[in-house]
C-alpha cells in the first residue's frame, strides 16, 4: 500500500485538522471536537438548520460543503463507517437556529439509524427535525423499490438547493420538501475502472481485471450491474446517460443540471471528454444544460472511475442551484 499518510489509525482526525488548518475562515470544530464540522458564517435567527454525516474517505463529500449557503454542519465517521448517534445529536443541537434542523443523507444503514437516533435525543431538547434521504444511484435497485437505492453524487444538488432554500427563510417544512424535490428529479449512475484502499486495512476493497471495467459500481465498493471489458470515453458516456434516462427521462425542450463526478483518481481531462459526450447528446436531443458540474464532487478514496448524475430543472429548482453558496470546496457566485 502506498499512500501519502502518516499512521493510519490517525488518518480521519489529521484530515479533519488540515481541513480547519486550511480553511478555518469559513468553518470550525464544534468545541474542540475533530469530528465535528460547523459553518462560521453568519446565519439569520430562524433560518432552518441543514446537516448531514458519512464515513469518511469520500471528500469532498460530505465535510466539504458546510459553510454559507450549504450545510450548517457535518459530522465524519471513520473510512466508510457512519459516525455516532451522539455525534450526530451534538451536531443538530448547534445547527438549530430556532425553527428546527434538516437531516439530508444518503440511503446507508447505518447512517439511517444514527439520525434516527441522534434525532430522538434532539426532540427531548425540542428542537424539530426532518430527515431526507437522497436514493439517486439508479443501478442500486430496480425503479420499483428505489426507496432501496444509495444517495451518491445527487447529495451534492441536494445539499445546494435545501441550502438556498433555507436562506429564503423557508420554514422546516418546505426546506424538506425543496431537497425532496430535489431529489426525486435527480438520477445517477457511476462506472468504476479500480479498486480503493481503506487506510486501515491496507489492501484493495475489491478486484478489477486490467482490462474490465464494473458498470454501477458504489463507492464503498458495492457490486454494480455488470462486469465489462474497458469501453471508450464515449462508451462510457452512452451507457449511463441511456441508463438513467430509461428510469427518469428527459424529453425535448427540458432543462437540465449535469454532474460528471470523479472517484478520486480521474483525471479532469478524461472527465471533460466524457462531458463533451454527454453535453453533444444532449444537444442532439433538444436538451439544454444548466449550471454544468465537471470535477469531484464525491469520491472514494483513489478509485478511478466516474458518476454522471442528472437533475431535471424546473424554475425553483434552477433558481435555487445558481444561488450564492461559499463552503471550502464548493462555491458558487451566480446570480
Amino acid at each position: 500500500m502506498k499512500k501519502v499518510i502518516n499512521r493510519p489509525e490517525d488518518f480521519v482526525s489529521e484530515v479533519m485538522e488540515g481541513i480547519e488548518l486550511a480553511y478555518g475562515d469559513r468553518i470550525r470544530f464544534l468545541d474542540g471536537d475533530r469530528r465535528i464540522l460547523l459553518s462560521k458564517y453568519p446565519v439569520s435567527n430562524g433560518k432552518v438548520g441543514i446537516v448531514t454525516a458519512g464515513g469518511s474517505g469520500h471528500l469532498p463529500l460530505f465535510l466539504g460543503y458546510v459553510g454559507q449557503g450549504m450545510l450548517d454542519g457535518c459530522t465524519a465517521g471513520n473510512v466508510f463507517a457512519s459516525p455516532s448517534a451522539q455525534k450526530m445529536a451534538e451536531m443538530i443541537r448547534a445547527c438549530d437556529h430556532g425553527s428546527g434542523v434538516l437531516c439530508l443523507l444518503g440511503n446507508y444503514g447505518g447512517d439511517k439509524l444514527n439520525f434516527s437516533l441522534a434525532c430522538e435525543m434532539a426532540e427531548f431538547d425540542d428542537i424539530r427535525t426532518e430527515t431526507v434521504l437522497a436514493c439517486d444511484d439508479v443501478a442500486s435497485s430496480p425503479a420499483e423499490t428505489a426507496g432501496k437505492r444509495r444517495g451518491v453524487a445527487g447529495l451534492i444538488l441536494a445539499f445546494k438547493v435545501a441550502g438556498a432554500a433555507a436562506n429564503e427563510m423557508l420554514n422546516l417544512h418546505q426546506v424538506a420538501d425543496a431537497a425532496r424535490r430535489a431529489l426525486a428529479s435527480t438520477r445517477t449512475m457511476g462506472v468504476a475502472l479500480s479498486p480503493c484502499i481503506v487506510p486501515e486495512v491496507g489492501r484493495p476493497s475489491f478486484h478489477i481485471g486490467e482490462d474490465e471495467i464494473e458498470l454501477g459500481m458504489g463507492i464503498h465498493g458495492e457490486p454494480g450491474i455488470e462486469v465489462h471489458k474497458m469501453l471508450s470515453a464515449d462508451e462510457i458516456a452512452q451507457r449511463l446517460v441511456d441508463t438513467i434516462e430509461a428510469d427518469m427521462p428527459v424529453p425535448p425542450g427540458s432543462e437540465i443540471c449535469i454532474v460528471v463526478n470523479g472517484l478520486g483518481a480521474t483525471p479532469l481531462e478524461e472527465l471533460l471528454i466524457v462531458y463533451r459526450r454527454v453535453a453533444l447528446l444532449m444537444k442532439s436531443k433538444g436538451v439544454s444544460i444548466f449550471m454544468p458540474h465537471i470535477g469531484e464532487f464525491a469520491t472514494s478514496m483513489e478509485m478511478a472511475g466516474l458518476s454522471i448524475t442528472v437533475m431535471r430543472l424546473d424554475e425553483d429548482l434552477k433558481r435555487w442551484l445558481s444561488a450564492p453558496a461559499i463552503t471550502p470546496f464548493y462555491t458558487s457566485l451566480n446570480k
